[in-house]
Parts: structure tokens; C-alpha cells; sequence
């Protein structure tokens, strides 16, 4: 379980570092009479879905969604804007990349609301070198529903 770990991990950061920053697509949220949230996110240019949350009631963070990540991974930069703590000499290796090992530091967020959806006490790492911030199955599994249909990821939440 370790191994498959920090493969995804290891995955998800290279994805976050090939890809290009600015914004990639948009949002719509929206909640039901019977209080069920909704957020429905389109496919970016990069084929990926990207959504901004805020962390610890602060914000927003751009996130690439990666079902396949198995935690949330904050880049330093979102991080240290963030104000949570990272001391890089409490890096430790999270995963292993195609460059080498991946460092980072193990970290627990207060919050993260996207688009209303709010999931508290999630567990994450802050990754050294990645320029992306990833939403991975520490927040997803957490949310009632995550579908993707066609260019449509959408996460719904009774709350």
C-alpha cells in the first residue's frame, strides 16, 4: 500500500509540473431546495478539470483534481500564502518521481470548501519543487458523489 502511495503521490507532482499555470476552466455551483450542493467543473485545455478552494478559510488555491491522488499536496508557494507552517528541514521523502526521490512535509488543513463543499481536518502534503497544488481522495472521498461525464466533472454533496 506504501508503493502505491507514493506512486501517486510521485504521478500527481509530475503532472503539476508539466503543466502550464493561469487559469483553465470554470465552476458552477449551485445548491438544491434540499440543501444538496453541486459543483460541476469543465475540462481545461490541458484535458485536466481545475477548480479554486479555499484552505483554511483562505483563498483561493488553484487545484488540478486528481482522482488518482491519494491525498491533497499543496504547493509551497499556496502553502506559505496560506500561512500554514512548512519547515523545509522537516522534509522527509513522500514519493518518488522520475527525477528522483520526492520530498515534502506531511500537514493537516483546518478546511477545504470547494464551492461550498466543505470537508474539515484533511490530511495533505506540501511538496518541495511542485508548482501545482493537487485535490486528491483525502478531500474526494469525503464528498457524496464525484462523476465525470464527457468534459463534465461534477462533485456533489448532501451535506
Amino acid at each position: 500500500m506504501g508503493k502505491l502511495v507514493v506512486f501517486v503521490i510521485a504521478f500527481g507532482l509530475l503532472i503539476g509540473l508539466a503543466l502550464p499555470s493561469g487559469k483553465h476552466a470554470t465552476a458552477a455551483a449551485s445548491t438544491s431546495a434540499a440543501g444538496e450542493k453541486e459543483v460541476v467543473l469543465t475540462r481545461g485545455s490541458t484535458g485536466h478539470f481545475f477548480t479554486d478552494a479555499k484552505v483554511n478559510d483562505h483563498g483561493p488555491v488553484e487545484f488540478i483534481v486528481d482522482t488518482g491522488a491519494s491525498i491533497v499536496a499543496l504547493s509551497m508557494a499556496d502553502a506559505r500564502a496560506l500561512g500554514v507552517e512548512v519547515d523545509p528541514s522537516n522534509f522527509t521523502v513522500v514519493g518518488e518521481g522520475a527525477g528522483g526521490p520526492v520530498r515534502g512535509q506531511e500537514v493537516y488543513l483546518a478546511s477545504v470548501d470547494v464551492g461550498g463543499i466543505k470537508v474539515e481536518h484533511v490530511k495533505a502534503v506540501v511538496l518541495e519543487g511542485s508548482n501545482m497544488s493537487l485535490l486528491g481522495q483525502t478531500f474526494l472521498t469525503h464528498v457524496d458523489h464525484v462523476d465525470m461525464s464527457g468534459d463534465y466533472l461534477s462533485l456533489r454533496d448532501a451535506g
